[in-house]
């Protein structure tokens, strides 16, 4: 069986104070972006996640486009949906619960039965564009992000799906800032991210440029110290640093607060934008707490071979 490696071809962000990727790198959060569109057809009768989620995947659908095979779809390939979120339909579950309790179940409406299923965000990407591939929500705290990505490329190399449509988010409602405990000058997340990953031979055939190689993950009580420390550091400050030199340190959750399962699909467009600037070195992305439960993953940056007419990822050895 041909091996597949599993790469990243398109990104797309729906994040509150967030004009783009590159933005993510900025110190601090630009108050003055445009706010969010989350209206339309599309968008009808589902909860802020399911919005935010809708939105960063067209996005991301749309980056992955090419000119020769135009907009990704799903007529040609296996594509799965793999949704990460921790907190994502919180409100629709406690609005229905507070009905039940004041008024029976008798008050509540069809529509917003879908939203109690903690899949219901898959499920309305799926439908959305038709993705008839597996249909995966992982909610396992802050490793999620990681875990999805891993979700993913686990399915492309065992022939599963030829893609997915990777998606992490977690919405800034009250319900979810009061189970966090948090105050209203407290720092949290309101938004999604969403990457495609293909199979390094699907890509190749649209003809669609790699933006990141997905490389090796691992599950950890800690972080071990690696002989090659990466060109990027992407890690919360639940990590310890790493003991070698990186090129650049990224904590994105100094910039956008916590992030819980989204931080992973976050950290990995951060590294695509961060091999986009030509830097060589790969990234090291980080998800979790010392002493208790670590996600981590390499993606590494990809390279065009000039002399042959086909892309050549990046050395997939692992430090």
């Amino acid at each position: 069986m041909t091996r597949r490696t599993p790469v990243v071809t398109g990104v797309g962000l729906a994040v509150s104070g967030l004009s783009d990727a590159a933005e993510l790198f900025a110190p601090h959060r630009d108050c003055c972006a445009a706010a969010l569109d989350l209206s339309g057809r599309q968008m009808r009768n589902k909860d802020r996640a399911s919005r935010l989620a809708l939105l960063a995947a067209e996005r991301a659908l749309a980056d992955a486009a090419t000119p020769s095979a135009g907009r990704m779809t799903a007529d040609d390939a296996i594509t799965a949906t793999v949704v990460s979120s921790n907190y994502g339909n919180l409100d629709s579950v406690c609005d229905i619960a507070e009905r039940i309790t004041q008024h029976s179940s008798a008050a509540l409406s069809p529509l917003s039965l879908p939203h109690v299923s903690s899949n219901a965000i898959a499920g309305w990407i799926a439908i959305r564009h038709d993705l008839r591939g597996p249909n995966i929500t992982l909610c396992s705290g802050r490793t999620s992000g990681l875990d999805a990505l891993h979700w993913a490329a686990i399915l492309i190399r065992a022939g599963r799906a030829d893609a997915a449509v990777v998606v992490g988010v977690e919405p800034d409602t009250a319900p979810v800032r009061a189970l966090l405990d948090l105050g209203p000058g407290d720092k949290v997340l309101d938004g999604a991210a969403a990457v495609i990953v293909e199979a390094d031979t699907r890509a190749e055939r649209r003809g669609a440029p790699v933006r990141a190689v997905l490389g090796h993950y691992s599950r950890t009580t800690h972080v071990h110290d690696d002989p090659r420390p990466p060109g990027l550091w992407l890690a919360p400050p639940t990590v310890r640093p790493h003991s070698g030199s990186p090129t650049a340190v990224l904590d994105l959750t100094a910039r956008l607060g916590e992030c819980s399962g989204a931080l992973g699909v976050l950290q990995c467009i951060a590294a695509a934008t961060f091999f986009d600037g030509g830097d060589p070195g790969s990234a090291y992305a980080v998800c979790g707490a010392n002493d208790s439960d670590v996600a981590t993953l390499w993606l590494h940056p990809p390279r065009w071979n000039k002399g042959e007419t086909a892309f050549v990822t990046s050395e997939l050895e692992e430090p």
